[in-house]
């Protein structure tokens, strides 16, 4: 794709998603795949970036809450007309369950996970926005997912992300856990590297390419 045309569209996107302007922003995804069809750099080099700008925008006070919460439900509904083009015919028989941080509201960027993996077979099971660890432990055990993934998008509550992760690697010692989020921009991922089997994976680009190795190794 052209670099300026897609950077028009990106600039487009981020001003149809302040201005709350749905229509708009549904055209330009629409005019975005027709030239490159990938959902991936979509969901990564649009309504990633565009959120990214509208979270930075939101935690230096430069746009109110309820703009924050419209960019917001604008790109899940997005997401939700896409889906059909995702999810995959070929299943692999893989679990994976996504969530948020305890006490966390922003559930977009999960949902590009789960449909990553929707993508590559796997059946994703979203359980809602900062479910308390002690529910989150029980649903591990009713679902038996062969991963989890959880999401940080406010880094002040990193410290609830490790003690979630301490108490699930205390409760399943086996399970592979991946966090990632729009946090970890500032964070230097202390103590995530000393909690056994917990990876953090930057972008949905990686992220395809570790659930493909999943699926190659079984």
């Amino acid at each position: 794709m052209n670099e300026n045309i897609k950077t028009e569209i990106e600039h487009n996107f981020l001003e149809s998603l302040l201005s709350g302007n749905k229509a708009n922003c549904s055209a330009l995804v629409k005019q975005y795949l027709a030239i490159n069809p990938s959902i991936m750099d979509l969901y990564e080099e649009i309504l990633k970036k565009a959120l990214y700008s509208v979270g930075v925008l939101w935690e230096t006070n430069n746009i109110s809450v309820a703009t924050e919460h419209l960019a917001t439900a604008i790109t899940e509904g997005i997401l939700n007309e896409l889906f059909e083009q995702i999810i995959s015919n070929k299943r692999c028989n893989k679990k994976v369950l996504v969530t948020c941080v305890e006490n966390e509201a922003h559930q977009v960027g999960i949902k590009m996970v789960a449909d990553v993996f929707e993508m590559n077979g796997w059946e994703s099971f979203f359980i809602g926005t900062g479910i308390p660890t002690k529910e989150l432990i029980r649903s591990v055990h009713e679902i038996k997912p062969d991963v989890v993934a959880i999401s940080l998008s406010v880094y002040f509550n990193y410290s609830r992300l490790l003690n979630m992760l301490k108490k699930m690697r205390a409760e399943f010692p086996e399970l592979q856990f991946i966090v990632g989020g729009q946090a970890f921009q500032h964070s230097s991922q202390k103590g995530i590297t000393e909690i056994e089997n917990v990876i953090h994976i930057p972008d949905l680009y990686l992220l395809d390419k570790y659930v493909k190795t999943l699926n190659n190794n079984h």
